[in-house]
């Protein structure tokens, strides 16, 4: 049994560390596949955005011609620039239910980390900040929404083995077209509209969708800034995730409030199209977009993907603007939704979660950061 770094210019290693997610799920009925593009794109060193300024490596186990595990280990500049920090991070993490390996997995991500001084390794955490975040905790029998991180049960024992420690959570939310929200919100939203001038806009197509990047940029910038995690982006940044996200978006489930003509909050949602990259197996060619694009007309689900306000607009109307837009998607007689996975609150938002019971939010899924300390 060994542990060998891959060479991400070997298509062979590529698909290595692609495939290997497919044959250890694939007797799991919730598990959905990374769209193979996505993991390709975020692999190849000379386009993702991330490694402008940034590093991370690729490992597996393998013993006997088999691949029993794998790990990316991330050193994100911009974030430890931006805290003065010594952090890593890791992601993709699959493995076999086997401590020999994931301790060669966690042992080279120490190493790695050590050899550039690194102190602390936080994860799962993404190389782009719009990356799902954290390993499920609870909420197995759920089928994950596109992009969020799924794993089996086990895994949060290996990784505590490894001697890792709970950061922090982030929580998913379910809401049922049968409930609504109470008549306050709505009267607040309109009395707010008229009376601070606010406008909400929504989206007529991608082309729209990518001309507004740079304000959803400047939006992000401003709203998480005291999010755990945070660290400021670039506008190819949120080009690349909003390109990614949209093949499955309708442009219509995306919705800004301006004010003055100014962006000050954004609502990204999309349907669940969940199903069909189950059974496309991640494959876009030749024929899995048509699907894709199917399974958005017909699902009952809705993902609700970020809500984000300028804090000098927030606690003063400005998210019961973007709440009441929320259930209106979900609500609309031609949507055919009948439920929606509101995605990875963290437990330290502490107004989002607020907002969250307000709308009568029902818990369901949650994933766990987790934090070791080492010795550089």
């Amino acid at each position: 049994m060994r542990v060998r770094k891959l060479d991400t210019s070997r298509p062979r290693d590529v698909r290595q560390f692609i495939r290997f997610p497919f044959s250890l799920y694939k007797d799991c009925k919730p598990w959905v596949p990374p769209l193979i593009p996505d993991i390709r794109l975020a692999m190849n060193r000379k386009k993702y955005p991330f490694y402008r300024d940034s590093d991370a490596d690729f490992f597996v186990v393998e013993s006997e011609g088999q691949t029993l595990g794998r790990i990316t280990a991330i050193e994100n500049r911009r974030y430890n620039d931006f805290h003065d920090a010594k952090v890593a991070f890791f992601y993709y993490l699959d493995v076999v239910d086997d401590t020999q390996v994931s301790r060669l997995l966690f042992e080279k991500t120490f190493e790695w980390a050590r050899s550039r001084g690194l102190d602390t390794i936080y994860g799962p955490n993404g190389l782009l900040r719009a990356d799902g975040h954290g390993l499920l905790v609870e909420g197995f029998e759920h089928r994950p929404s596109v992009g969020m991180p799924y794993n089996y049960p086990y895994y949060g024992k290996l990784v505590e083995d490894a001697g890792f420690e709970q950061s922090h959570d982030y929580v998913s939310g379910h809401l049922s077209a049968e409930d609504d929200l109470p008549a306050r919100f709505y009267e607040i939203a309109e009395k707010v509209k008229a009376r601070r001038g606010y406008r909400v806009k929504s989206l007529r197509s991608r082309k729209e969708l990518l001309e507004m990047a740079p304000a959803i940029h400047q939006i992000y910038q401003d709203a998480f800034v005291q999010v755990w995690g945070y660290f400021p982006i670039t506008v190819e940044e949120i080009e690349t995730s909003i390109r990614k996200m949209s093949l499955i978006a309708d442009p219509r489930m995306i919705k800004v409030v301006e004010k003055d003509g100014e962006p000050v909050g954004f609502v990204m949602s999309y349907p669940d199209v969940t199903a069909a990259i189950q059974r496309i197996k991640g494959r876009l060619w030749p024929l899995g977009w048509i699907q894709i694009l199917r399974e958005a007309k017909r699902t009952d689900w809705a993902t609700l993907n970020g809500v984000g306000v300028i804090p000098k607009y927030q606690g003063v109307g400005a998210n019961a603007v973007l709440y009441t837009e929320l259930v209106k998607i979900l609500k609309s007689a031609d949507s055919g939704f009948q439920h929606a996975d509101y995605v990875q609150v963290a437990d330290t938002n502490v107004e989002s979660l607020r907002d969250a019971v307000a709308i009568r939010m029902e818990w369901f899924k949650r994933h766990r950061v987790y934090r070791r300390v080492i010795s550089a």
